[in-house]
């Protein structure tokens, strides 16, 4: 059957409302704050083929990864088997999944007996079980401490619960009220999927809707060549760092990466990446596969449909045993920030090739933590998870965002009145960091500072970020942005600095003081208008004395004028000291001298 542009164009715009949709009714419907609030999860409309259809405007990294979950939920339950009423889940990292708190919900589609289409949510529960609240062991060795593996099983058949699941479910998690009801929420995103494709059918056709689906993943396959096609040919590298794996809190670990571009297909070797590492530092595939085509969707056209067909002109070399692609039972529960850093390294690699288009380092991984106890009044337990961003890079002609989740992530911070109202917890101070976007002609966004106290009781606290020995780099004269640090001030007096990854227990009265990192500047910070120099000092941005040391402008002492004499002085001597902008990255400090060996 022939389809003519018109009604392509109507139906890929229809199928990213049913995404959206399903994304919409799943956050209203959850009972975490993770999902209410963070909004971590993410919705997509599959063929019934196991090929994105549509993705929801949610998280990049969990889009791509769901390719696999789908593909292997598919293979333990053929189609020809699936029934209207069955309802799949999974998180297996081994089989498909990303790690344990993401569980994959999977809803065939039915239209007269027939399967047309699945709807497929993802959703970062609070606890998943495991060793520590929250399911994101810092320091875990091996997979079986970091929570309850599912294998692809039924959740539903024909409609009918699975009941035996659901109560093994709510005895290894600590909070099976949230778990069970957010799980619902995601069947009840599934089901939404449902109706509208059937109102879709209803009004167009079965026939014309099959129709449809192929063509639209061979057009976004042709746009995406197109692009690509774009990009000069050759073979670009790049190699980041992130802190430590949660065991070995002084071994940088390398993700290297050489992206070839030829025509328009792109291949992207990890060669030369850390071999796999005893702390859960490490991912499955589906992690570098989901940053991968993370990278390859923000450097083409935006306009380009979001599907399978997308995926198609890009190959990944991942070798076996290493960091990206580890041997079973390895850890993988702090995978976010390792895929982060995946980012970067292959954004690193495109700026050499399209520093037009890419932008400086982001903050290089959203600051996470989740707390776990009792409450006072009911000894029931509590599992809050705190998600705080940082300030994307500039990038030519544009600042950067102040504190955003980027990139790969997608995250909301968590309102300090949604944590207070629901845990035992004040929130003191939350508010953009001063000097922490890396200096440039455009600057890099801002982090935050955010000051926690816990009111009752004690809990375990899950620490989880990066780039506390490393900075966010900027890119042809930008500086690199301000690194992370977190201190915990307890009510002895005493001061703790926490690593990136690192669990410790917090009492009553004691304050976490967390500070996020900045995004990269972007050209020469001697370029910048002194005028927007001055009005970033009087939004306190940046200080009086970044103003005059690294933007070279000067300004009278209650920062309400330029003085233009004394500015083009200063800034002649800064370039005269500093000679001419040399090399296309500045990684600011002393880099890692220590790093753990590549996979062999």
């Amino acid at each position: 059957m022939q389809v003519d542009p018109v009604t392509l164009e109507v139906f890929r715009n229809r199928f990213d409302v049913i995404a959206q949709e399903m994304q919409t009714t799943m956050l209203k419907s959850g009972y975490s704050i993770i999902l209410k609030e963070g909004a971590d999860a993410s919705s997509a409309f599959f063929s019934s083929e196991g090929d994105v259809i549509a993705q929801a405007a949610s998280h990049p990294i969990h889009l791509a990864a769901l390719l696999p979950a789908v593909r292997r939920t598919m293979e333990e339950f053929p189609p020809e088997t699936m029934a209207d009423g069955d309802v799949y889940c999974m998180n297996d990292p081994y089989d498909g999944g990303t790690h344990i708190p993401d569980l994959i919900v999977t809803v065939p589609i039915y239209y007269d007996r027939q399967l047309v289409a699945l709807g497929v949510t993802l959703a970062h529960h609070q606890d998943f079980g495991g060793k520590a609240p929250g399911s994101m062991v810092t320091d875990a060795t091996e997979i079986f401490q970091e929570g309850l593996i599912v294998p692809p099983i039924k959740l539903y058949d024909r409609g009918e619960l699975n009941t035996t699941f659901v109560r093994m479910l709510r005895r290894n998690v600590r909070i099976p009220d949230e778990v069970f009801g957010d799980i619902m929420a995601q069947v009840a995103a599934g089901k939404t999927a449902t109706r509208r494709v059937r109102e879709l059918i209803d009004q167009y056709g079965a026939e014309t809707f099959l129709a449809v689906i192929p063509r639209l993943l061979d057009h976004a396959e042709a746009l995406t060549r197109r692009a690509i096609e774009q990009i000069p040919d050759g073979t670009y590298t790049f190699e980041d760092y992130l802190d430590n794996d949660g065991i070995d809190l002084d071994r940088r670990i390398p993700i290297r990466a050489a992206v070839t571009v030829t025509g328009s297909d792109v291949l992207i070797d990890f060669t030369g990446t850390s071999a796999q590492v005893r702390g859960p530092a490490n991912t499955a595939p589906t992690g570098a596969l989901a940053g991968a085509f993370y990278v390859i969707r923000a450097i083409t056209d935006p306009d380009i449909p979001n599907n399978s067909g997308c995926y198609r002109p890009v190959k990944l070399h991942i070798p076996d045993g290493s960091l990206l692609n580890p041997r079973h039972p390895a850890p993988v529960s702090i995978r976010a920030h390792t895929l982060k850093r995946v980012v970067d390294t292959l954004l690193g690699a495109f700026a050499q090739a399209l520093p037009d288009r890419v932008p400086a380092a982001s903050h290089g991984g959203l600051l996470a933590m989740s707390f776990g106890g009792l409450r006072a009044d009911t000894g029931r337990p509590f599992v809050y998870m705190e998600c705080n961003a940082g300030g994307t890079g500039a990038v030519r002609g544009r600042d950067g965002v102040d504190n955003m989740d980027t990139d790969i992530n997608n995250a909301r911070n968590i309102p300090a009145e949604a944590a207070e109202l629901e845990y035992p917890l004040r929130i003191w101070k939350n508010k953009l960091r001063r000097d922490s976007g890396g200096a440039g002609r455009q600057r890099g966004g801002l982090g935050t500072e955010r000051v926690i106290e816990l009111l009752e009781g004690e809990v375990l606290v899950s620490h989880r970020d990066d780039r506390h020995f490393t900075q966010p780099w900027g890119l042809f004269g930008g500086r690199a942005a301000a690194s992370f640090r977190t201190v915990v001030r307890r009510t002895s007096g005493e001061t703790e600095e926490i690593p990136a990854r690192k669990a410790f227990v917090l009492r009553a009265g004691d304050r976490i003081e967390a500070y996020t990192g900045g995004g990269g500047g972007y050209d020469d910070p001697l370029e910048r208008e002194p005028e927007r120099v001055l009005a970033d000092v009087r939004d306190r941005k940046v200080s009086l004395d970044a103003a005059h040391e690294l933007y070279g402008v000067a300004l009278d002492a209650q920062a309400r004028a330029v003085d233009v004499a004394a500015t083009a002085r200063r800034r002649r001597a800064l370039a005269a000291t500093r000679g001419p902008v040399r090399g296309v990255f500045d990684r600011g400090g002393p880099q890692p001298v220590a790093a753990q060996p590549a996979a062999r």
